[in-house]
């Protein structure tokens, strides 16, 4: 990642966007070691939730996304409190991602399972937003499925 970042910087990129939220985890290293600003993804769903004035949002993504804190400690600056379904659901969530969308395989029996996840976020841990933060989620899940705004 950071050899590629050099290459876009010495080909006269201003900034690097990292077009996964997984690999987003790592904008902090290749800012430093290239020198140009990474726009971080979290930022940018960051200023969309509070702009909705969503204070809790559920984070979908990766096992390694809704595990590690690089997400939910950026969203801090937003005052957003970030909820991640629990190991059950993430191991699901995960299995979906790698080995159904990205083989774009796209199951209504797991767009079902998203779904009773989101709500059980919603209803009890308080979700007022979803992040759907894994590129293929949008393959499963979009705005019209379900009741809290999806980002």
């Amino acid at each position: 990642m950071v050899d590629a970042a050099q290459r876009l910087k010495r080909g006269g990129a201003d900034f690097i966007v990292i077009a996964s939220n997984t690999l987003n985890s790592l904008a902090g290293n290749i800012e430093e070691e290239v020198g140009i600003p990474v726009i971080h993804i979290a930022d940018v769903t960051g200023e969309k939730v509070r702009e909705k004035a969503v204070h809790t949002v559920a984070l979908l993504g990766t096992k390694y996304t809704m595990e590690q804190p690089f997400y939910r400690e950026r969203l801090k600056k937003y005052g957003i409190k970030v909820v991640t379904p629990n190991e059950e659901e993430r191991e699901y969530i995960n299995t979906v991602i790698f080995d159904e969308l990205c083989a774009n395989k796209i199951k209504s029996e797991s767009k079902r399972g998203y779904i009773k996840i989101i709500n059980r976020l919603r209803e009890e841990e308080g979700a007022e937003g979803v992040i759907l933060g894994c590129t293929e989620i949008p393959l499963l899940i979009n705005q019209e499925d379900v009741d809290i705004p999806a980002f």
